[in-house]
């Protein structure tokens, strides 16, 4: 059955990530990315781990996991290669209830970490719900060749622009009509072709014809 699509805030939440090797550095950067809390437990920890606690953007135990490790967590990843200790971190996740991803174990996942496309605010998220995270790389690799930076500078510009409405259209419909221009296809061709210079001048027009 597939999930429930949803984009966590994270930002100053606590995050457990239990294993120190490759994957749990690749997972640490995701939420580090979101802004959250992050502890690391590994006796053996990645360089690149080390590099993050010397500067305090994650706290580091170095030692092996231990019962207790989740405490307060908002969230945990047990990325180790030990099936002993992935299980003990799942025991531990569903007795305080929280959300727990142990990589390369679907059944056992409270949550998928997607292939992820970040343009500013703009996120495109690829799943296939652990089945196999290699395709969803694939498609990663596409959408990124095709949604370039400029995306992310046309959301910020669309944020602007409902923000502006908000404090200066009071009717509801009005507005509905400005987002729903805003969001044609007309835009996506103007950025596809990097025009997006045009895009913004087109935007500050249909925003002073639903002022007047």
């Amino acid at each position: 059955m597939p999930g429930y699509p949803v984009d966590l805030r994270l930002e100053g939440r606590a995050c457990v990530v239990v294993g120190g090797g490759a994957v749990a550095c690749r997972k640490v950067e995701g939420l580090l990315r979101a802004g959250a809390r992050v502890r690391v437990v590994a006796p053996s920890p990645d360089p690149q781990l080390l590099d993050h606690a010397a500067a305090g953007r994650v706290e580091l135990v170095r030692r092996p996991y231990a019962p207790g490790d989740l405490a307060g967590a908002f969230l945990a990843i047990a990325a180790t290669d030990d099936a002993a200790v992935n299980a003990a971190v799942l025991r531990e996740a569903r007795s305080e209830r929280v959300l727990l991803n142990v990589v390369d174990d679907p059944a056992h996942c409270d949550f998928y970490v997607p292939a992820v496309v970040e343009r500013g605010e703009l996120t495109i998220a690829v799943s296939t719900g652990g089945q196999s995270p290699r395709f969803a790389s694939r498609l990663r690799e596409e959408l990124e060749r095709r949604y370039g930076p400029e995306y992310g500078e046309w959301v910020a510009l669309l944020g602007q622009l409902r923000r502006a409405a908000a404090a200066r259209i009071p009717d509801p419909a009005r507005r509905r009509e400005l987002q729903q221009a805003a969001g044609s296809l007309e835009f996506d061709q103007y950025l596809r072709e990097g025009r997006l210079d045009e895009a913004r001048s087109r935007l500050e027009e249909l925003l002073r014809c639903h002022l007047e």
